[in-house]
């Protein structure tokens, strides 16, 4: 592989894995009866909507055939990507369901 084709295999892997990131989250939202858009819109209210975002509702399933993700997870792996305002967000509603 060439420095070119490495960049590139790089940059997919990254966007792979940013894709399962979204997904997780999304997936973790309808598990607790959230509407990902409006969680994400309140992390990032100054952008536009988020195509990812949208692209990857498609792939998530009723809570009643869900996986269940622990809160712990959903905020390690938005972590991991930068996404701190998100996982501020989902802490908040993490503490709003403790109540």
């Amino acid at each position: 592989m060439n420095r070119k084709e490495i960049d590139e295999q790089v940059i997919q892997n990254y966007q792979e894995n940013e894709k399962m990131m979204i997904l997780i989250f999304a997936q973790w939202c309808i598990n607790h009866d959230l509407d990902p858009e409006e969680i994400y819109a309140q992390a990032y209210p100054n952008q536009p909507k988020n195509e990812i975002l949208t692209e990857v509702l498609e792939d998530t399933v009723s809570k009643n055939e869900s996986d269940t993700i622990e809160d712990e997870t959903v905020l390690n792996v938005l972590q991991l990507f930068g996404n701190d305002d998100l996982a501020f967000v989902v802490q908040n509603e993490i503490e709003k369901r403790g109540k």
